[in-house]
C-alpha cells in the first residue's frame, strides 16, 4: 500500500450515504440504466434497484428517474437532486481528505511493509 485514503460515510436520519451508493449514482449517470450501472459495479439489478430506492426514499426529491422498458427499452438518469448529491458528497470527501492529509501520512508511516 503506497497511500492511505479516507472513505466517507454520512449517517442521516433514516439512512446513510456512502461510497457505494455514490459510485452507483455515478455509474447510472454514465450508463443511462440501473441494470447497466449494477453490472458495471458487479452487483445485481435487484441490489442496485434497492440502493436507488433507499436514496429516493431518504431524500426529499428522488435522485434517479427511471423509465420502464418497452419497445425501445427503459432507462434511468440522475435528477438534479442526484447530481447535487454526487457533487456535494465528492466535495465533502475532498475536504475531509485535505483536512486529514497530515494524519493520514503519519498513519501510513506506521503501517508494516508487506
Amino acid at each position: 500500500m503506497s497511500e492511505a485514503r479516507l472513505s466517507l460515510r454520512v449517517d442521516l436520519p433514516g439512512g446513510r450515504i456512502g461510497p457505494g451508493k455514490i459510485a452507483l449514482l455515478e455509474a447510472i449517470g454514465r450508463e443511462g440504466s440501473i441494470s447497466a450501472a449494477g453490472r458495471a459495479l458487479g452487483m445485481s439489478y435487484k441490489r442496485a434497484w434497492e440502493l436507488v430506492d433507499q436514496m429516493n426514499t431518504l431524500l426529499r426529491e428522488p435522485v434517479v428517474s427511471a423509465s420502464t422498458g418497452g419497445a425501445r427499452g427503459g432507462g434511468a438518469r440522475l435528477t438534479p437532486a442526484g447530481e447535487a448529491l454526487v457533487r456535494d458528497y465528492r466535495a465533502m470527501e475532498r475536504a475531509a481528505t485535505r483536512s486529514a492529509a497530515r494524519q493520514l501520512r503519519q498513519l501510513l508511516a506506521q503501517v508494516k511493509e508487506g
